[in-house]
């Protein structure tokens, strides 16, 4: 099978790889990091201007009609830069919740403005006590004479801090760990009854974790259909997944052309380091897990964008997040050990791609969780083959 990137996708990546050389750099990205907010308009814009933005969305919104699949060289490039603006928050997640659920009113409203840079999202749905499990929402709506009162916190809300608009799960009816009864609303994070807590996450990317105490919606805030949520959430959960998969492949071939560079310069005992055989055996290691890794992520991607069944598709990211998680792991170690104590050091890129790799081993779910997750859906694609 091909994995190679056709000739749109190839002069998209071009154009991309460019700009981050150039305006992204390593010392551009640590006075971003430095700044009050964390992020750059500057960048947001110009992504806008390249496009990036508008690349997944619909075209009747200013967008591409692009995938996962057209997004691999977007994520590729994000994770070599270390990218900490917030494309996967607002295009990954909000945005997809909004396209996959919104009425065309609100659709129109919001994605548009997306497109062309003049809005950020983010996306509220992790609580304390939910462990990865997406139906685990406590948070409550509650029936108003003018629309929902909502009343509970969401952690870990990533990109929170810059959102001009916030797109929460909560309940309207069942208890915690229930599949019905999830609902999504569109909120205003600058809206009396919202509490932030900002800080930064070890890889550098603002977030908050946001209290909302009996904040007055109107019934045009709901997406979708009250209760009937959950497999929006975990369809775009899917879709982020693939993403942050396909974000681990750039940043793993960093890692690895920064250790190879380092293994063929760093001198021991009168040679190079690199001409040590133990440490060949282990760069190759290194070497296959990006190959591995790079295989799974093309093709999660392909499965989001073109598999219907739930089920199936859900298998499938579980597979590759676990896989991906493993080489995530393999090369932030590796990495770090052959370049010795400056591989953690804040002045080296590569302790900040570390940080990054590790993020992505657990973002949306650890090994662990996917392995349980891929054998309950494994057994439930075997039991519907039985029964037929």
């Amino acid at each position: 099978m091909n994995f190679d990137y056709n000739d749109e996708q190839r002069q998209f990546a071009d154009a991309l790889g460019r700009f981050v050389a150039k305006d992204y750099g390593f010392e551009a990205r640590k006075a971003i990091v430095a700044s009050a907010s964390g992020a750059s308009d500057s960048v947001w814009q110009t992504l806008a201007e390249l496009g990036v933005l508008a690349l997944p969305l619909a075209g009747e919104h200013g967008g591409f009609d692009g995938g996962a699949v057209d997004l691999m060289p977007v994520m590729e490039a994000f994770g070599d830069a270390l990218l900490v603006e917030p494309y996967l928050s607002t295009l990954g997640l909000a945005a997809q919740c909004i396209a996959r659920s919104g009425s065309a009113a609100q659709q129109a409203a919001i994605l548009p403005l997306v497109a062309s840079g003049e809005m950020k999202l983010a996306f509220a749905h992790a609580e304390r006590a939910a462990r990865y499990r997406p139906q685990s929402v406590a948070m409550r709506a509650v029936r108003s004479a003018t629309g929902w009162i909502l009343d509970g916190e969401k952690c870990m809300v990533l990109h929170g801090p810059l959102a001009n608009r916030v797109v929460v799960s909560a309940r309207t009816a069942g208890a915690a760990g229930e599949r019905d009864g999830i609902s999504l609303f569109l909120v205003d994070p600058a809206a009396p009854g919202v509490t932030h807590k900002p800080y930064r996450t070890v890889d550098e990317m603002p977030a908050a974790d946001m209290l909302f105490s009996q904040l007055a919606l109107d019934d045009d805030a709901l997406l979708g259909v009250a209760g009937g949520a959950l497999p929006v959430i975990e369809d775009v959960l899917d879709f982020a997944t693939a993403l942050v998969c396909a974000e681990a492949v750039g940043a793993i071939a960093y890692a690895n052309a920064q250790t190879l560079e380092y293994l063929k310069t760093r001198r021991q005992y009168r040679t190079t380091i690199g001409s040590f055989q133990a440490l060949q055996h282990r760069m190759v290691e290194m070497m296959i897990s990006h190959e591995q890794a790079r295989s799974m992520a093309c093709l999660v991607c392909v499965k989001v964008d073109t598999e219907t069944d739930p089920v199936a598709r859900s298998r499938i990211v579980s597979a590759a997040k676990i896989r991906i998680a493993q080489a995530c792991r393999l090369v932030a170690a590796e990495s770090v050990q052959m370049h010795g104590g400056i591989g953690m050091t804040d002045e080296l890129k590569l302790s900040h791609t570390f940080r990054r790799l590790m993020v992505i081993a657990r973002q949306f779910g650890d090994m662990d969780h996917h392995l349980a997750r891929f054998a309950q859906l494994d057994r439930s694609l075997m039991d519907r083959a039985i029964a037929l």
